[in-house]
C-alpha cells in the first residue's frame, strides 16, 4: 500500500547533526543516562528501554563492539520505518552514530529490507556525503579518537530475521533462525561481540531526543510509555499514511484523524497484534495497555474478520522457521480450524481445544514469531465468535 498521507512529523523540526555534536561533548556514561531519563523504549514492538540496553553493552568488556539498525520492516501493515529511511536518512545515522560513541563501537550496520533494495541508493548516497562532511570515518565530527562507520547489508526476505538473534544469524552469513537467550546480544552479538540493536525510529528518536533533551520527550505521552510514536495506518479508512501522535491516544482518537470512524475493529500491531473491537475503542495504545510497533489496519464494518485471520495465519505458516515445534506445527493447526470454521466444520469444543494450543504456542515458542502469532487469531475468536460460527 502506498501512503497517501504522511502528516508533518517531528523529525522535521530537528537541526540535523546538533544532537550528534552535543553528545560528542558528554561523557560516555551521562549520555546513556540523558537516554534513560527519557525512558525511551524500543520502537519496534518490543518495547525494551533503550537506555538500560545501551548501558549494558558500555559495560561489557571487548575490543570491538557493533550498532545495529533494524531496518527490516516485515510486519504486514507496517511502511513508518520506509517513511523515515527515505525522508529522515540522515537523522538515523545520526542516531546510530551517537550509539556508537556511548557504547564504545567503531561500526553500524543497517540490516536492510530485502524489499527495500530500491532505497539503498539513496542511503548509501546520504552515507557518502556524511562521510565528506566528517561525520563518519575516523574523528568523528572533530572527536579525536571517536572512528565510526556505516555500511548497509541487505536482508534475507524472511519474516523471522526482524527478530534480533536471527538478524545477527543473517548477518553472520547463516540461515536465519532465532539463538538461545542468554547469553543476548549486549554480550554476546555479531561475530560474538557486544552489539545493540535498535529499530529505525528509535534511532531517530535518539538524536530528536540528544537535541531537545530528556524532559522534551517526557513531557508527552503517558508516565510509562513517554514520547511520540510514528504510525503506519492502513485498510479501511479514508486518510490511510504515516502519522505521528503521543503515546497514549486512544484507538478512537486515532480513528477520527485517519477517517476511520464506523470500524468494526481495528489491528494493533500488525498480523502479529491483537484485534481491538469497537467495544474497546476507549483503549489507549500504550505499553501498558495496548502496545505496537507501529502498524494500526482498520477493519470496516463489512470485513469478514474470518478472512481477517485466515490472511494472517497463511502468512506466518509460510514464515515460520521450523526450528521449534510449537510454531512450526501450531501455526498450521490454527489455519486449519480457520479452514475448518469457513466450511461450518468446527465444533465449539474443537474451537476452545485450538485456542489452548494458540496459548501454549504463546508461551512454548522460542521466539517472538511462535509466540505472537496466535495474538489475532485468539482476539478475534474472543471478540468476533458468533460471526465465525456457523458457517457453511
Amino acid at each position: 500500500m502506498i501512503a497517501t498521507h504522511t502528516a508533518p512529523l517531528t523529525f522535521s523540526t530537528i537541526e540535523k547533526d546538533a544532537g550528534l555534536k552535543k553528545a560528542l561533548g558528554m561523557k560516555r556514561s551521562d549520555l546513556i543516562a540523558e537516554i534513560t531519563a527519557s525512558q525511551l523504549k524500543g520502537r519496534g514492538g518490543a518495547g525494551f528501554p533503550t537506555g538500560v540496553k545501551w548501558n549494558l553493552a558500555a559495560a561489557a568488556q571487548a575490543e570491538q563492539k557493533f550498532v545495529v539498525c533494524n531496518a527490516d520492516e516485515g510486519e504486514p501493515g507496517t511502511f513508518k520505518d520506509r517513511v523515515i529511511l527515505t525522508d529522515h536518512a540522515d537523522l538515523v545515522f545520526e542516531g546510530m552514530t551517537i550509539g556508537g560513541y556511548a557504547i564504545g563501537a567503531t561500526e553500524g550496520i543497517v540490516y536492510l529490507r530485502a524489499e527495500y533494495t530500491y532505497l539503498r541508493p539513496h542511503l548509501e548516497a546520504v552515507l557518502a556525503a556524511r562521510r565528506t562532511k566528517g561525520l563518519l570515518g575516523a574523528n568523528v565530527a572533530g572527536k579525536a579518537g571517536f572512528t565510526f562507520d556505516i555500511r548497509i547489508q541487505m536482508g534475507a526476505g524472511a519474516y523471522v530475521c526482524g527478530e534480533e538473534t536471527a538478524l545477527i544469524e543473517s548477518l553472520e552469513g547463516h540461515r536465519g533462525e532465532p539463538r538461545n537467550r542468554p547469553p543476548f546480544p549486549v554480550d554476546t552479538g555479531f561475530l560474538d561481540r557486544p552489539t545493540i540493536v535498535n529499530n529505525v525510529e528509535t534511532f531517530a528518536w535518539v538524536a530528536s531526543i540528544l537535541f531537545k533533551g530528556a524532559e522534551w520527550f517526557k513531557a508527552v505521552g503517558t508516565q510509562r510509555s513517554t514520547g511520540f510514536k510514528l504510525f503506519s495506518v492502513s485498510g479501511d479508512c479514508t486518510k490511510p499514511g504515516v502519522y505521528e501522535f503521543p503515546m497514549g491516544i486512544t484507538v478512537a482518537r486515532l480513528l477520527e484523524a485517519v477517517g476511520g470512524e464506523g470500524a468494526k475493529a481495528v489491528q494493533i500491531g500488525g498480523a502479529s497484534g491483537h484485534c481491538i473491537p469497537a467495544t474497546e475503542f476507549g483503549r489507549t495504545i500504550a505499553f501498558e495497555d495496548v502496545s505496537t510497533g507501529g502498524s494500526i489496519i482498520v477493519f470496516g464494518p463489512d470485513r469478514d474478520m474470518l478472512e481477517v485471520a485466515h490472511n494472517f495465519l497463511e502468512f506466518f505458516a509460510e514464515e515460520s522457521c521450523g526450528q521449534c515445534t510449537p510454531c512450526r506445527d501450531g501455526n498450521p493447526k490454527l489455519l486449519e480450524c480457520v479452514e475448518m470454521l469457513d466450511n461450518g466444520v468446527c465444533s465449539a469444543q474443537y474451537l476452545q481445544d485450538i485456542c489452548g494450543l494458540g496459548e501454549t504456542m504463546q508461551v512454548a515458542s522460542k521466539c517472538g514469531l511462535g509466540q505472537s502469532s496466535p495474538n489475532a487469531f485468539l482476539s478475534i475468536v474472543k471478540h468476533f465468535k458468533g460471526e465465525l460460527m456457523g458457517r457453511g
